[in-house]
């Protein structure tokens, strides 16, 4: 067998694998997925798993860093872009759009590992990764601090925090709205703020 058609079968056994896995954890939760239960639903033999994977944590942290990865590879080619100049009414954050477009092409198994019964500290590498490519990148530009009157650091995790629940209730909710209309949506609620964004104003 040439390298090629080599690669060819590793990626598509991996395929598999992420595949069967999504679906067990759907089904019974991460905790209780055994590898025979991965490798009889992925029509693979053990050894096969054990070539790629040492255990089913080790196949399940490989996951979450290629899914990284793989948004990394998806953004890194966006500009830098001032969130004050953005209008929050009408135009959405590319990198959150590009986000949004990512998560519904790979949706199976963003929900299963960010649902209840997958794992928690997927959250954070999501979080890590927004906070470090949408906050620290950003620099937040033309933010006057000195007015704040509340920190930068709890309005960050309040961001993040916030983005992340409504991610997961599009997702739970198979993702009627299209990733630009979720990314406005965002931007609305995290530039003009979650009230006026409602519709709710100061004067009433």
């Amino acid at each position: 067998m040439n390298k090629t058609s080599s690669d060819r079968r590793t990626i598509r056994t991996k395929k598999m694998i992420r595949s069967a896995l999504a679906e067990l954890i759907e089904e019974k939760g991460f905790n209780n997925v055994s590898v025979t239960d991965l490798t009889q639903r992925a029509d693979i033999n053990r050894g096969t798993f054990y070539l790629h994977y040492v255990d089913k944590f080790d196949l399940l942290e490989k996951i979450e860093d290629e899914i990284i990865q793989e948004i990394e590879e998806e953004t890194k080619h966006l500009d830098s872009v001032n969130m004050m100049n953005i209008d929050a009414s009408n135009e959405p954050l590319p990198f959150m759009v590009k986000i949004f477009e990512y998560f519904r092409d790979n949706s199976v198994i963003i929900k299963s590992i960010l649902g209840p019964k997958g794992d928690p500290t997927f959250e954070r590498k999501i979080k890590s990764f927004i906070e470090t490519n949408l906050f620290e990148k950003q620099k937040l530009k033309n933010f006057n601090i000195d007015e704040a009157v509340i920190s930068e650091e709890y309005f960050i995790q309040y961001i993040l925090s916030a983005d992340l629940g409504v991610i997961q209730h599009w997702l739970e909710k198979d993702m009627k709205e299209s990733p630009e209309e979720m990314a406005l949506i965002l931007a609305r609620m995290s530039l003009l703020g979650p009230l006026r964004a409602l519709g709710i104003r100061k004067d009433l």
